[in-house]
């Protein structure tokens, strides 16, 4: 018998919910009956319609799906014009203002301060540019991730194609829409390990073999990779090496067979991670081996000593996050910009559709680290391009904590999350970039802040890992912070070391600053943050990281602990409205 999840999906998921969302936003958020909106509301999130939290009753988040991270011209500014016109909150965020949107880990985008009545509309924008919120969110394949410049940067084997036909071909068959799970595809192309295949639930990586004499391209493949309540896993290799041909059909197999064996009982051990844990990768390889009708090869030689990305890596052997100026293939440039915990307002998001009509194709691609790249730049408007104040704003070469940082919603909006993340964030971000100095061959720290251990900003795989708690300070419930080093992907992908546990959010700042100032004084020449952690021991990482309070850092809601409806607002919350945004009555 499946849990309460499988039974409401049964009665009705996929494709068919959308009809049943637009007869609601037709009707009013007020008429969905109260005793049903918990079942709606998970069936609404396949479209990527997500309830925002308590307090914050009839407004909604929008996910949007846009494989590989890509984006044609036009799309980003419809996304901006819709952010403009519907994105608009009662309450300002003292960091962010009002109207804007969140650059994801899985390179795509979330709307916020949405009404359930706009939605049909928003859809309308959006689709008649090609993006869409399908399959974004819920038991079901999530964004598709990839290398983000896949066909315009160097890639080792080509990729675009296999990522365009999995979108279509899988994604799109609404028969494997209710999966036992969310579940996570990627496939890298290049030797980086852009789409960090090791945290996903099928990733393909590019390798090479040797086949009768001559040199074969094609992928290893690796199942089972995950983040998530303090129980990661890299994702295991099945001993597989795929050429290009039998790509789609591979993951479609490894999909269904995910979806027809999955663990549909128990939820909180039912992600492929577990199911890997479970059936183990040879099972899962003979049985694959069954279903598919090529001849099975043994892995070939992978790139995984190569990987840079997120790796922890010096960055003279590659690109860590691709912000900065990089070479496209074609002879034209990309410019990666660096957009703070990923949030950008609506003014700036359209600022930007400008800059890539301008000075390039149009084309705009996010990475799996909340940033935007600018696309087809001649080498003729690069500089006009790097002399724009835009830049100074959202820089391709920020200050070394601001590019390595990433963040999840938080309590702003998450329902599961224990702290507020964003603003929180970049308000520590200006101060270490104040206060703080790194030596001159440090370009990067990558820290990673996630509200809770659902880990959705990745914290298990940062240099400093910062995951939402709560603790007592001074008798009072505080904000508080889990902080780790060395985590990182790469050749053995390394999860966050924990040396603190429950420090009050105020005294995160000073503690960061003194493993900063620490790793800068004791490190031998060239060291990275990653290696000098492995090499100084867990017991001396312990006495290094010192909480402390300290001048000129005032934390934005230390005092909330998600007891307000928004943790920037004391007042009373102005939800449930109704469509014009007016406070429904309780004696209605």
């Amino acid at each position: 018998m499946g849990n309460k999840s499988e039974l409401i999906k049964d009665e009705m998921y996929g494709d068919e919910v959308r009809e049943k969302l637009e007869e609601f936003a037709a009707e009013g958020w007020e008429n969905i009956p109260e005793e049903e909106r918990d079942k709606w509301f998970k069936r609404f999130k396949f479209w990527g319609v997500f309830h925002h939290r308590g307090g914050q009753e009839s407004y909604f988040m929008m996910r949007l799906t846009n494989c590989g991270g890509v984006l044609e011209p036009g799309q980003l500014r419809a996304v901006g014009e819709v952010a403009e016109e519907y994105a608009s909150g009662p309450v300002d965020n003292p960091e962010f203002g009002d109207a804007w949107i969140d650059f994801t880990t899985r390179q795509s985008i979330q709307l916020h301060w949405l009404k359930l009545e706009d939605i049909p509309e928003i859809w309308e924008k959006l689709e008649g540019v090609g993006l869409s919120s399908r399959s974004a969110g819920g038991d079901t394949m999530r964004n598709i991730s990839g290398c983000p410049v896949a066909g315009k940067g160097e890639e080792y084997i080509e990729s675009r194609p296999i990522l365009d036909e999995i979108q279509e071909t899988i994604r799109g068959d609404d028969d494997l829409s209710n999966m036992p799970r969310k579940f996570n595809i990627s496939v890298s192309g290049c030797k980086q390990g852009c789409a960090q295949d090791a945290i996903n639930d099928i990733g393909l990586e590019p390798a090479r073999k040797f086949i009768d004499g001559e040199e074969v391209k094609g992928f290893n493949i690796r199942v089972g990779g995950g983040l998530g309540g303090r129980e990661p896993r890299n994702a295991r290799p099945l001993n597989l090496f795929i050429e290009p041909e039998h790509a789609v059909e591979t993951v479609r197999e490894f999909v269904e067979y995910y979806h027809e064996n999955g663990n549909r009982t128990n939820r909180s051990k039912n992600r492929a991670r577990f199911f890997v844990d479970e059936h183990g990768t040879e099972k899962i390889r003979e049985d694959l081996d069954e279903r598919l009708d090529f001849e099975f090869e043994t892995a070939g030689t992978d790139f995984r000593g190569e990987y840079t990305y997120n790796a922890g890596k010096n960055t003279e052997y590659g690109a860590h996050d691709h912000v900065g100026v990089y070479d496209q293939k074609d002879d034209k440039n990309y410019v990666g910009l660096s957009v703070p915990v990923g949030r950008l307002p609506a003014e700036d998001v359209v600022k930007l559709a400008d800059l890539a009509e301008a000075y390039g194709s149009g084309a705009v691609r996010l990475t799996r680290r909340q940033n935007p790249l600018i696309m087809d730049v001649p080498d003729g408007n690069l500089a006009n391009l790097l002399n724009e104040p835009f830049l100074d704003k959202y820089s391709p070469e920020p200050n070394p904590f601001t590019q390595g940082a990433v963040a999840c919603t938080g309590t702003e909006f998450c329902s599961l999350a224990l702290t507020e993340t964003k603003a929180r964030m970049a308000r520590m971000l200006r101060w270490l970039g104040d206060n703080v100095e790194l030596p001159s061959d440090v370009d990067r720290i990558k820290m990673h802040y996630s509200g809770c251990t659902a880990d959705c900003g990745q914290a298990m795989t940062g240099d400093i890992g910062l995951q939402g708690m709560r603790a007592r300070k001074d008798g009072e419930m505080v904000e508080a912070l889990d902080v780790g080093v060395g985590g990182g992907m790469g050749e053995e992908a390394e999860f966050t070391e924990w040396v603190r546990q429950r420090v009050p959010a105020d005294e995160v700042p000073g503690m960061i600053r003194n493993i900063a100032e620490a790793y800068a004084a004791l490190r031998s020449e060239g060291q990275t943050f990653s290696d000098w952690v492995a090499a100084t021991g867990h017991e001396t990482l312990v006495e290094l990281a010192e909480p402390e309070e300290v001048e000129g850092y005032e934390d934005p809601c230390l005092n909330d602990a998600k007891q307000s409806w928004y943790p920037f607002e004391d007042g009373e919350s102005p939800a449930p409205t109704d469509a014009s945004g007016d406070p429904i009555s309780a004696d209605d």
